[in-house]
């Protein structure tokens, strides 16, 4: 990867892969290197600081690429100059990207940098593991892997296939897993998961609930809704634009058409905000109403926002087509095994009865550390299932890189941020441009608590921040004056910049 050669970084759930990512990034970042940061999905884009590649890509939930959008996009000068600055491009998640969106991808970057290779000349690194959840497809009866796409076999990549295991402890699901990803699932693993089968936890009404489909995700969400006591708050969607054009664009915003609420209620934030106050995939609960606005209070943080309506609009040859409106909130008891891709969960209730796609399964269990903290409510047949075609490609995947391991040396990551620190050395230049952003963040945030810059942080802490560059809290607990009340109140703001830093 630092030898800046495109690569497909693969591997089983718990295999290092972010934790590889996230030290890339960092060292590739203090090289000088302009590093965008991308995922497949909003949520798989919180986990690693970074955005969507549709957002960032200027596609947006297009599915065709004509001239006129070519020469649309092609207008818009920061957009231009975001292709021609980048670097390294990493898209998390590519399970999840279709192939077609990949070829669009690859289209638009050579038209934009005005270079005929593969993504313009910019490296790609891929991230991912074929075997979890396919692309969604929309009336169409197969899958339509990235993998599949011109753009892949065009850029060819490297593949770094890493197989030693970080998440799972040692009480038999690793077992299970390795088993079905390598199609040897017998009767005593599948004994295993069934002794799992409606085992209830002692303290079921905080755990996660995963589910496979939306519709039984909203019944849990709105059956502990209504335990709440207290008013509920109703906020309905607004939108303007042909029936048609609107009808399209609802169906892709996670926001749903009529928002119940009430104080205590768990919920996450669906779109990101241009400030950064929230990102797609943010938890949090509601902790009061202030003029009608819900006031949600950060999972982890405690940092609150009050919550504004939110435009997502559709827009064409630079023309709005459809807008709808709506709080960028979601009801958060209980998720959809797809938007629990990517997380890393001690106990979660999960209900695999209505499996509908082969590598759903695995996603849920994959979530969980153990066996002790994995409680099943159902298992149907598709449960067990992984895509036949992808266990050829794994054991290409897997040759591939063993191939590539013989004759690659080892890097010396002298300068990379480690596992310990989450920082960029301190040794590396400082940050100007990062610096000046912590300063204007500082004085906004001053100048909405009524209160002297120096209260939210003194100089010599910025300065510090913008020459280690902390990728963590605990990297950012080590800056002096930063403690526990301060990583609270502001450690989230912090850590959004200095990860916005690399992308």
């Amino acid at each position: 990867m630092m030898s800046k050669g495109s690569v497909f970084l693969t591997g089983a759930p718990g295999s290092g892969k972010s934790y590889i990512l996230s030290r890339f990034v960092g060292d590739a970042a203090t090289k000088g290197r302009k590093v965008a940061v991308t995922a497949s999905t909003g949520i798989a884009a919180t986990h690693i600081g970074g955005t969507t590649i549709h957002s960032w890509s200027g596609i947006g939930i297009r599915e065709k690429l004509e001239s006129k959008d070519i020469e649309a996009i092609s207008r818009d000068k920061q957009l231009v100059a975001r292709y021609r600055n980048t670097h390294t491009l990493v898209i998390d998640e590519i399970s999840m990207l279709p192939g077609w969106f990949l070829d669009l991808l690859n289209t638009l970057a050579k038209v934009l940098r005005e270079d005929s290779r593969p993504f313009g000349g910019i490296q790609v690194v891929l991230v991912g593991d074929m075997f979890q959840l396919p692309p969604v497809t929309r009336g169409s009866t197969t899958e339509q892997f990235a993998h599949h796409s011109a753009a892949w076999r065009e850029l060819d990549p490297l593949v770094c296939y890493l197989d030693e295991q970080h998440r799972q402890r040692n009480d038999g699901l690793l077992e299970i897993l390795e088993a079905m990803r390598t199609g040897e699932l017998n009767q005593d693993h599948i004994a295993r998961l069934e002794s799992r089968l409606h085992c209830q936890p002692s303290d079921g009404d905080k755990i996660t609930r995963l589910y496979s489909h939306n519709v039984d995700v909203d019944a849990i969400n709105q059956q502990r809704l209504a335990t709440i006591e207290g008013h509920t708050e109703q906020y309905e969607m607004r939108s303007t634009g042909a029936v048609s054009a609107v009808e399209q664009l609802s169906k892709r915003v996670l926001a749903p058409r009529l928002l119940e609420l009430k104080v205590g209620a768990e919920v996450m934030f669906v779109a990101n905000d241009p400030s950064r106050a929230f990102v797609n995939g943010s938890r949090g609960r509601v902790i009061r109403f202030d003029e009608g606005r819900p006031v949600v209070a950060l999972s982890g943080t405690g940092r609150t926002i009050a919550v504004a309506p939110y435009a997502w609009q559709n827009i064409e040859n630079e023309k709005v087509r459809a807008e709808v409106i709506q709080l960028p909130l979601r009801l958060a008891w209980a998720i959809t095994i797809h938007k629990s891709q990517g997380m890393s969960i001690d106990a979660a209730m999960v209900d695999l009865s209505r499996c509908f796609t082969p590598g759903m399964g695995y996603v849920a269990l994959s979530r969980l550390r153990g066996l002790e903290g994995l409680y099943i409510a159902g298992m149907n047949a598709m449960a067990l299932r992984l895509h036949d075609e992808i266990f050829d490609l794994d054991e290409k995947l897997r040759s591939a890189s063993d191939a590539l391991a013989k004759v690659t040396p080892d890097y010396d990551n002298t300068n990379t941020p480690t596992a310990e620190t989450g920082t960029v050395p301190q040794n590396n230049r400082s940050h100007g441009d990062l610096l000046d952003a912590l300063k204007a963040w500082r004085r906004s945030r001053a100048e909405s608590e009524g209160v002297p810059v120096y209260v939210i942080a003194h100089n010599s802490q910025l300065e510090e921040i913008a020459t280690i560059v902390p990728l963590d809290e605990m990297a950012l607990l080590a800056i002096k004056g930063i403690g526990k009340t301060r990583l609270a109140s502001y450690g989230e703001d912090i850590l959004s910049l200095t990860r916005s830093y690399t992308v």
